[in-house]
């Protein structure tokens, strides 16, 4: 039994220090253990409480993945900015969780440093330095040098092997349009720039993962809603779609924050062969209660108003590979959840 803990606690320390096998690094062995049990937030204001970080810890995550507003910075004083990034980090909550699983993660707005900011922003470059400071990016990560904090991480092995693909909404994205002060589509706008693009295709293309979790701070599938996503811009979301199905890649499951409240929505989209999740997940210190009755065709289930962050259960041993899709609250509180069985037909809600 001594033997067996001290072995555990090397492949963890390992699993700690190295965090993932990034996608763009030479092909290494890869020491990190199967992962069973993901969890994912967004919306985090760190001068509130945050009554989560407990329970989160409870459920014993091997991976927590920030989905954006990762703070409330909304400033252009990088110095503050930081700042800002370090209240978050010093919360005893948080640090437990640090403590205990590795922590990756990308940004949205607040956290960029404007409410709704965009490719103008005069520091986006420094943002995303403050941003990798605060999720402690790995000295030799691509994510330091280029341009868009967008990056991707495996992990397991053979048959057991996940990828989570982090896409950047904010630091290519085009204008927003607006009409009456309200979002309208920018039918040539783009979200991710042709970099991002060309990396996310390369990231799909032949694949070996079994399944793919693909992020990304903005809701991706609604279209209803008068608030950021990506129906804003239309072009951009038929291509991200399309890349999808013409990768035919395995087990896609997208992940967003951003809207205060939490909700999973599914499509079937043409030639592909079983439908396309997404699970909203926010927040985690604060919610929007008046929208409840959103509107939502793609919706499975009930919005759900209260503080909650995600959960996803991988169970690798299931034929077909199923995924327990879980929103939980205060006390652990299970407010939703949804099997999501690859190789089945959507047969209606």
């Amino acid at each position: 039994m001594k033997k067996t803990l001290t072995v555990f606690f090397l492949l963890f320390s390992l699993l700690i220090a190295a965090r993932f096998q990034a996608v763009e690094k030479p092909s290494t062995p890869t020491v990190e253990p199967t992962i069973t049990r993901i969890a994912f937030g967004s919306c985090s204001r760190q001068d509130q409480e945050q009554p989560l970080w407990p329970v989160i810890v409870q459920n014993q995550p091997q991976l927590w993945i920030w989905l954006g507003d990762n703070i409330y910075g909304d400033t252009q004083d990088m110095a503050m900015l930081k700042q800002q990034y370090a209240l978050e980090k010093q919360h005893p909550g948080y640090r437990q969780l640090l403590s205990t699983c590795p922590v990756i993660g990308i940004w949205d707005d607040h956290d960029y440093g404007v409410n709704d900011g965009g490719k103008d922003f005069a520091k986006k470059a420094e943002s995303q330095q403050r941003m990798l400071e605060f999720l402690d990016e790995p000295i030799d990560s691509p994510r330091w040098k280029r341009e868009g904090a967008y990056a991707s991480y495996l992990f397991g092995k053979q048959d057991k092997q996940g990828k989570v693909i982090l896409l950047d909404g904010r630091y290519f994205r085009d204008e927003l349009k607006k009409k009456n002060n309200k979002n309208v589509p920018n039918e040539t706008g783009d979200i991710l720039g042709e970099a991002q693009w060309a990396w996310l295709e390369r990231e799909l293309t032949n694949s070996q993962a079994s399944i793919h979790f693909i992020g990304c701070g903005i809701q991706i599938l609604p279209e209803e809603h008068a608030y950021e996503k990506w129906a804003n811009f239309p072009q951009a979301r038929r291509r991200l779609l399309d890349l999808i199905q013409k990768t035919k890649v395995k087990g896609v499951i997208l992940l967003s924050g951003d809207r205060h409240m939490a909700e999973i929505s599914r499509i079937q989209l043409d030639n592909y062969p079983y439908p396309l999740y997404e699970v909203t997940s926010s927040g985690l210190t604060h919610t929007w209660t008046l929208g409840s009755n959103e509107p939502n065709r793609y919706r499975v289930g009930q919005m759900v108003t209260e503080l909650n962050f995600g959960l996803l259960e991988i169970h690798w041993d299931k034929q077909p590979l199923t995924i327990d899709i879980q929103v939980r609250g205060l006390n652990n509180k299970l407010l939703m959840n949804h099997l999501v069985t690859f190789g089945q037909p959507l047969t209606g809600k």
